[in-house]
């Protein structure tokens, strides 16, 4: 029997490659003959990276600015002309010093220099896979880093961080990297949030960057006010009104709040196209190949909800695995859906740790052997409907 493994990382826990090893284990107390593929998959979020090295990108290290401007060690991944940048891995949460947040000061530098670098490899493709950011700047470190200039009424250069877009006068896209000019960006984004108002960037993902409701209003309105003044600026071969309408087009683009807002200056300076996150890495991970011939799938990551059925990587496994006509099966930290929902979103069985260990400090400390005794529960399933479909096929 050929069962592929495809899950995500389980946050806090383990990465997906560990949750594949503690299915397999699993798996192997009660299907004999067992084999495995395993496909590294994430949203296009965190764990990105990793899943395009597992699946034979190789890794290009170097130092950027984090989130507060403290050196960090970031890295891109690189296949040929193809880079992924990973946002999270220079400008992300989990980089802030001691964990203290900044929600106006914190900047996307650190991911601009890592596109620098994503160009200095001679990448004709990039994809930027946005999620987990420590910022809400609207993506306008990330083009400092690239070369544009932020400046005030005065014509000083502007700080890093989304705080200082209030006083933002004028955008200088002169210095912009001409070589963006020659490549295509795709961003990958798992969020369908504009970049302002009550569903924006600063309202909906600012509180968990440390924003008070004060914060909050006053990069909403820097953010609007970064959006009107980039419009007003931007030039090409688009006269100045043309421009305006173009960018405020961009900050209501669905993704444009991806990131604190890196989506909107993709979108708007790099011209981006925005693809679902799961769908990219799917493509670059191949597993559409490794679905052929396989008797069954099993995804997973640290919570099934109303979320996830907005594009998170279980739902995308199960709906390219139904493609193929390969049953899905999943493994979760906890479950908010119900019976009907996890059927009709293409899953045989589901599995919630929270049903093995109630208790979310013990299941995140155990979930290696939680998840090994998940995928022993699911096996005897995923044995009756291969059998079942061998009959049915055999008739």
């Amino acid at each position: 029997m050929l069962v592929v493994i495809a899950s995500d990382k389980f946050k806090g826990s383990l990465t997906g490659a560990q949750v594949a090893d503690a299915v397999r284990e699993g798996l192997g107390r009660q299907i004999p003959n067992l084999r495995t593929r395993v496909v590294p998959v994430a949203d296009g979020g965190e764990g990105t990276l990793a899943a395009a090295l597992d699946a034979g990108f190789s890794a290009r290290e170097l130092t950027v600015a984090g989130p507060t401007g403290e050196p960090v060690r970031g890295s891109i991944g690189l296949r040929g002309e193809i880079a992924v940048v990973e946002l999270a891995t220079a400008s992300g949460l989990d980089l802030l010093p001691g964990g203290i947040k900044d929600a106006r000061g914190a900047t996307s530098y650190g991911t601009g220099e890592l596109i620098v670098a994503a160009l200095d490899a001679n990448a004709k493709e990039i994809i930027l896979g946005v999620g987990g950011s420590a910022c809400t700047d609207g993506g306008a470190g990330m083009l400092q880093a690239l070369g544009v200039k932020l400046l005030d009424a005065q014509g000083n250069e502007l700080p890093r961080g989304g705080g200082a877009l209030s006083t933002l006068a004028r955008v200088d896209l002169n210095g912009l990297d001409s070589r963006l000019g020659h490549i295509k960006v795709i961003l990958a984004a798992d969020v369908d949030n504009p970049l302002t108002g009550s569903n924006g960037a600063a309202a909906v993902f600012g509180p968990q960057k440390g924003a008070s409701a004060v914060d909050v209003e006053h990069l909403d309105a820097a953010l609007a006010n970064f959006a009107h003044v980039l419009g007003q600026c931007m030039g090409n071969a688009l006269s100045e009104v043309d421009g305006a309408i173009a960018v405020a087009a961009h900050a209501r683009a669905s993704g444009a709040g991806a990131a604190g807002g890196v989506g909107f200056a993709a979108l708007a300076v790099l011209g981006a196209t925005r693809q679902r996150g799961i769908e990219v890495v799917l493509e670059l991970t191949g597993l559409a190949a490794a679905l052929e011939g396989a008797d069954a799938v099993i995804t997973g990551e640290g919570s099934l909800d109303r979320q996830s059925l907005e594009g998170k990587t279980p739902i995308g496994v199960a709906e390219l695995a139904a493609t193929h006509g390969v049953p899905v099966y999943a493994i979760c930290g906890r479950t908010l859906l119900g019976a009907q929902e996890l059927s009709a979103a293409g899953f045989s069985k589901v599995v919630a740790l929270q049903e093995l260990e109630p208790d979310l400090n013990r299941s995140m400390a155990n979930a290696a052997a939680l998840i090994t005794d998940a995928a022993e529960l699911l096996a005897p399933a995923i044995l009756t409907n291969a059998s079942f479909s061998a009959v049915t096929s055999a008739g």
